[in-house]
């Protein structure tokens, strides 16, 4: 006796289908293109939630560094310090600093220094 897909093939179809909403032209509606590019849509936003990590570590050293740089240190400088200091503020809040709080900033860095 053969087995029959039935529901389950509709409810796979259904599924991959919804995931393909507001593709442009075949991608949308046919199964087979809407598979792969589904697929490939799935991965590169994987992707691109590992590179926003990146991207965002980058866009902190960057603050950190023109605000560092314009005090008369370097970043890696800095941080070196920050380490020996055993003061542990993470890159982000740090950029944070630097841009909302400069005077806090500031006498963040005279700690450091002294």
């Amino acid at each position: 006796m053969r087995v029959k897909t039935g529901i389950v093939r509709r409810r796979r179809h259904k599924k991959i289908l919804k995931l393909a909403k507001g593709f442009y032209q075949r991608r949308h509606s046919t199964f087979k293109n809407a598979e792969e590019s589904v697929r490939r849509a799935l991965a590169n936003a994987y992707v691109g939630r590992k590179e926003r990590k990146r991207q965002f570590r980058r866009l902190w050293i960057a603050r950190i560094n023109a605000a560092v740089r314009e005090n008369g240190l370097t970043y890696s400088q800095f941080i070196n310090l920050l380490k020996q200091k055993n003061i542990l503020l993470n890159r982000k809040m740090l950029s944070e600093l630097a841009i909302n709080n400069p005077e806090n900033f500031k006498a963040l860095l005279d700690k450091v220094r002294t």
